[in-house]
């Protein structure tokens, strides 16, 4: 019934996750679709308004072409000082519907009639200057959009005409009257009417000009205070990039759209920054409403399952029960009951099987019974065998360890006379015979090296590990003024550790080895560091070095070095034996990272002896 359970729901869980994935596509899809249908509506409805605004724009051209003629003439007249001229004067004669602005090379207006534009640098707005540069330095009248006045926001309809000499450019603006304001100004209520009945997600709609003013969007009579900007809506105009602002916490979506209207022979550019705000709730709802009914349906789904498992299974494995208790009786000891049989060739072959196995058992167990005799006794006899070889064992290693001890104390004994008399040879011949003399010198050190290794060894191998606290410090200067072949550096450093008598063999076999293998004027430093719980110990010296690759390998037992100074390969794998009996570990570096030729650094740690157990 398990099974069947654990395989069904898993089956219902599978399918109902995948339709409502399924389903959660189609709602998305759906809804991405009528925000595409709804932007590509209020692009197209801004796009219309402005084409019929281009048509009563146009009729205006002609009247301010005309009206740069006595702007010309008064220029002439002040000897073309715009300092020297009379604008107020200009501006009656045009019938005071003209504001006169006179700006600069620099963008600058320098001179006007309409003292709130008086220094107005249009070179912080870069494309418009750029516009009204090309204009000053070509020969041809150019008319302007119907747009919002910066300073006051009053709409005007301005014109541009370069002076004859192309300093300066004139820059007529005419004052829309209050019906032609009313033509200039679409309102735009009609369609955000529309757009809400076409997206019921849809929750706001605001318009925004090229400097990231709101423009008129209700029934105001107008413009929204020009200090009031969107930063967002005038990077989306500068970047020509259209944004989406998600608001989880809000419930909400922002889309910023550029509407294009910009006409290259337009100074102005009166394009459109659109923003569209949508609310995800109701596409969150009908989400919400759709998962609650597809758990529904696999809650009901897993029940009737269960319902229809349990019956069935019960019919299924009747037989099995019934196997199984009389397999069980027979466990018990009642070895002659017989297994009932079934329907089903499957369960009359198990149970043919079964009773096979019960006979065969039966015959196993009385095999069994009389071969445990024969291995107790047999046990019996092996047990003083076994006592009998482990005497004898006891007494080989005994008699082992008698002949060791003589040999290491007789061939000490003998190496160091040999030594005496070899060192004697040594300062007294010369020449061939002295070479020679030094060759058996260094083989007998090497010699009685070996024999300190072995029992070195015997000593960590047989002793058992009791760790008592020793003086780091002691321990080493005691080493380095035993070391008479080396030049060693150590500054000091006391601090107590976790070891026992065999440590300074370990510092024997580090300074031994720096001077074998660095020479006479090898240059050893001893450095001492605390690291926590943990004492760093470094042995480092200035000779050859070792190959990256052979470093891996030093520390295993009989193995050697490379050249004509190798050793017996026991030193270091003492060492690490020794450090990995006190708890620490042991490797080897270079002593300049990087530099293998520059000489070789021996680290290892100890334990330390904190100061509250001392």
């Amino acid at each position: 019934m398990l099974v069947m359970i654990m395989i069904t729901l898993p089956v219902i869980g599978v399918i109902s996750a995948l339709d409502y994935r399924q389903v959660e596509g189609a709602l998305i899809a759906e809804e991405d679709l009528l925000r595409d249908q709804t932007e590509k509506s209020v692009t197209q409805s801004i796009r219309l308004m402005d084409a019929g605004l281009k048509l009563f724009d146009g009729t205006l051209d002609r009247r301010m072409e005309e009206g740069f003629g006595p702007v010309l003439a008064e220029y002439e007249r002040a000897g073309r000082n715009p300092a020297e001229m009379d604008l107020s004067h200009v501006r009656e004669e045009l019938g005071g519907e003209m504001e006169i602005y006179i700006i600069n090379a620099s963008g600058v207006v320098e001179y006007t009639t309409y003292p709130p534009d008086l220094g107005l640098d249009f070179r912080q707005i870069p494309y418009f200057y750029d516009r009204i540069t090309k204009i000053r330095l070509g020969d041809t009248f150019a008319a302007d959009r119907v747009v919002a006045e910066p300073a006051s926001g009053l709409l005007r309809k301005y014109a541009y005409l370069p002076s004859p000499d192309h300093r300066y450019l004139f820059e007529l603006g005419l004052v829309c009257s209050a019906a032609e304001t009313d033509r200039f100004d679409p309102q735009y209520q009609t369609l955000k009417a529309a757009l809400m009945r076409l997206n019921p997600a849809l929750e706001g709609i605001r318009i925004f000009d090229c400097y990231g003013r709101l423009i008129n969007v209700t029934d105001s009579e107008s413009p929204t205070d020009p200090a009031a900007i969107n930063p967002i809506a005038r990077a989306v105009f500068e970047e020509k990039q259209d944004r989406t602002l998600p608001n989880s916490t809000a419930g909400t979506i922002t889309r910023y759209i550029l509407v294009d209207l910009s006409v290259p022979d337009h100074p102005s550019d009166a394009s459109r920054v659109v923003e569209l705000t949508y609310s995800t709730a109701p596409l969150d709802a009908r989400l919400a409403e759709m998962r609650f009914s597809h758990a529904l349906l696999a809650v009901l789904a897993s029940l009737a399952a269960c319902c229809i498992a349990f019956p069935v299974s019960r019919r299924i494995t009747r037989p099995i029960r019934e196997i199984v208790d009389d397999v069980n009786t027979i466990a018990r000891g009642d070895h002659d009951h017989r297994i009932r049989v079934s329907t089903g060739s499957e369960f009359t072959r198990l149970e043919m099987s079964i009773g096979i196995m019960v006979d065969s058992l039966k015959e196993n167990i009385r095999r069994l019974r009389e071969s445990e005799e024969t291995l107790r006794q047999y046990s019996t006899h092996l047990e003083d065998q076994v006592r009998e070889r482990t005497a004898e064992l006891e007494e080989s290693s005994r008699a082992a360890n008698l002949y060791l001890d003589i040999m290491v104390h007789d061939i000490n004994n003998a190496n160091t006379v040999a030594i005496g008399y070899t060192q004697f040879l040594a300062d007294a011949l010369e020449g061939e015979q002295q070479e020679m003399a030094k060759k058996m010198l260094s083989r007998l050190n090497q010699s009685s090296y070996v024999i300190r290794c072995v029992a070195t060894l015997r000593k960590a191998r047989e002793s058992e590990v009791v760790l008592t606290w020793m003086d780091l410090d002691g321990v080493i200067r005691e080493q380095v003024a035993n070391h008479l072949e080396g030049r060693v550096q150590y500054e000091g450093h006391p601090v107590t550790v976790l070891a026992d008598d065999l440590l300074p063999q370990v510092f024997a076999n580090l300074l031994g080895n720096a001077t074998k293998f660095g020479g006479p004027a090898v240059g050893i430093t001893v450095r001492v560091e605390e690291r926590g719980e943990e004492v760093v110990v470094s042995v480092e010296d200035d000779g050859p070095g070792i190959p990256d690759a052979m470093k891996r390998e030093l520390f295993r037992r009989f193995q050697k070095g490379e050249g004509e100074l190798t050793g017996a390969g026991l030193g270091l794998y003492i060492c690490r034996m020794l450090i990995e009996r006190y708890g620490g570990r042991i490797w080897v570096d270079n002593r300049i990272p990087g530099e293998p030729e520059c000489g070789v650094a021996v680290r290892f740690t100890l334990r330390k002896v904190g100061e509250g157990r001392r």
